[in-house]
C-alpha cells in the first residue's frame, strides 16, 4: 500500500527495465501462455485479496484479475495468483514474474517515474486513517495527543504519520515495526493505542483481531492513496486491457447493466448499451484492443459490475462495511468515472 525503502533502490533498474522491455507485448505473452499472472496481497487482506482454506481467492483486486481474464479469454479461472509481500510486489512486476499487479497498491508520481509502471485506473479511493481501542475512550484522531502509534517501518504511513502530528501539535510515541505481522501483533497485544495504515486496511485488518468490536476506525483521512492495478511502461496494449477492464465494470454501473440482467440488457436498442456489449455489427473497440466484441459482456456476465464488486467485497453487503464514499460514481457524488466506451 505504500512506497518502502526498497523502491527506491531499484527505481533506475525498473526504468531501465521499462525501455528494454517495450518490444514485447504482454497481451500477445498472455494469450500464448493462456492465463493471466496476477499479483496480489501475500497478507490475506480481507475484502481486497485473500485466500480461503480451500485456496480461492476473493476481493476486490482479485475480481479486477478475472476480470482481465474474462476480457481475454472469457473465462475468469484463466488467472494464476501469485501472493507478494510490500517488499516484493515491485520487482516481481518489474521482472515479468507477473503481468499486472493488483494488490491494493497506491499510484503515486515516484511509482510512475522511477519505477517504470503505469498507473491509470483507480478501483479504490483510499486515504490513511488511525484505527484504535475503544478502551482510550477517543473519537477523533485530534485527541490523540500522547497515544503510542503503531506503524509499518519505510513507508510513506510513517512520514505522514509524523506530518499529521507536527501539523496539528500533537505528541505521539512512534512504535515502529519492519513487517506488517508485527503491527498486527503489537496493537493487538496492547503495546500501541493505536494503528495508522490506508483506512481500507485498518477495516480489513479489524476483522482479524479477537474482539473487533473493541476497536473503532477514526474519521480522519490524513493522506490521498489512490489503489489500483500497474502494468510495466511501455506496454500500451496490455495496459489498455487492463484499464478498461476496471473501465467496462463502472460503465456497466453507470448503465445498469448487472449479471443478472445482462443477457436481457444486450437486447437493448440503446445504441451505447448495443456498442458496449458488442451487438453493433461495426462495432471495433474489442479488435482495437486485441480483443473480441463481447470483451465487456463477458466482464459483466462473469465478474459483475463495480457497485456489485463493491458491495460484496467490502461494502455494505460483506463483513467489513463500508460506505462507498469517494467510490460511489460520479453521478452519485463520488470519483468513480470510466472515458466513454465508444
Amino acid at each position: 500500500m505504500k512506497k518502502t525503502l526498497l523502491s527506491l533502490i531499484i527505481g533506475s533498474a525498473a526504468l531501465a527495465f521499462g525501455v528494454s522491455g517495450a518490444s514485447a507485448s504482454t497481451l500477445d505473452d498472455v494469450k500464448a501462455k493462456g492465463f493471466v499472472q496476477c499479483g496480489v496481497n501475500g497478507s490475506n487482506l480481507a475484502g481486497f485479496g485473500a485466500q480461503d482454506s480451500s485456496g480461492k481467492w476473493s476481493g476486490l483486486d482479485v475480481d479486477l484479475c478475472k476480470a482481465v481474464a474474462a476480457a481475454v479469454f472469457g473465462d475468469v479461472d484463466k488467472v494464476k495468483y501469485t501472493p507478494l509481500s510490500a517488499k516484493d510486489r515491485f520487482p516481481a512486476l518489474q521482472s515479468g514474474e507477473i503481468d499486472v499487479l493488483a494488490r491494493n497498491t497506491t499510484w503515486s508520481a515516484s511509482r510512475d517515474s522511477q519505477l517504470g509502471f503505469d498507473f491509470r485506473a483507480i478501483n479504490y479511493y483510499d486515504g490513511q486513517g488511525f484505527m484504535v481501542h475503544k478502551s482510550i475512550g477517543v473519537k477523533s484522531a485530534l485527541e490523540l495527543s500522547g497515544a503510542a502509534v503503531c506503524v509499518q517501518s519505510g513507508t510513506t504511513t510513517e512520514l505522514n504519520l509524523a506530518d499529521y502530528f507536527k501539523a496539528n501539535k500533537l505528541e505521539y510515541k512512534p512504535v515502529v515495526f519492519e513487517k506488517q505481522e508485527e503491527v498486527d501483533a503489537a496493537y493487538s497485544s496492547g503495546r500501541c493505542d493505536v494503528y495508522t495504515t490506508d483506512q481500507s486496511g485498518l477495516y480489513s485488518i479489524r476483522l482479524s483481531l479477537a474482539n473487533p468490536d473493541d476497536n473503532i476506525v477514526l474519521p480522519e483521512i490524513i493522506s490521498k492513496e489512490p489503489l489500483g492495478p500497474a502494468v510495466r511502461q511501455n506496454d500500451s496494449k496490455w495496459f489498455d486491457v487492463v484499464s478498461y477492464a476496471h473501465y467496462a465494470m463502472v460503465t456497466a454501473e453507470e448503465f445498469g447493466i448487472t449479471q443478472a440482467n445482462v443477457d436481457e440488457m444486450a437486447k437493448s436498442e440503446n445504441p451505447d448499451i448495443k456498442r458496449f456489449l458488442g451487438q453493433e455489427k461495426d462495432e471495433t473497440i474489442g479488435k482495437d484492443l486485441g480483443l473480441d466484441e463481447k470483451w465487456a459482456y463477458n466482464i459483466v456476465k462473469l465478474v459483475g459490475n463495480y457497485g456489485e464488486a463493491f458491495e460484496r467485497n467490502v461494502g455494505e453487503g460483506s463483513p467489513l462495511k463500508i460506505k462507498r464514499g469517494l467510490n460511489a460514481l460520479w453521478n452519485k457524488g463520488g470519483l468513480q468515472y470510466s472515458p466513454p466506451i465508444r
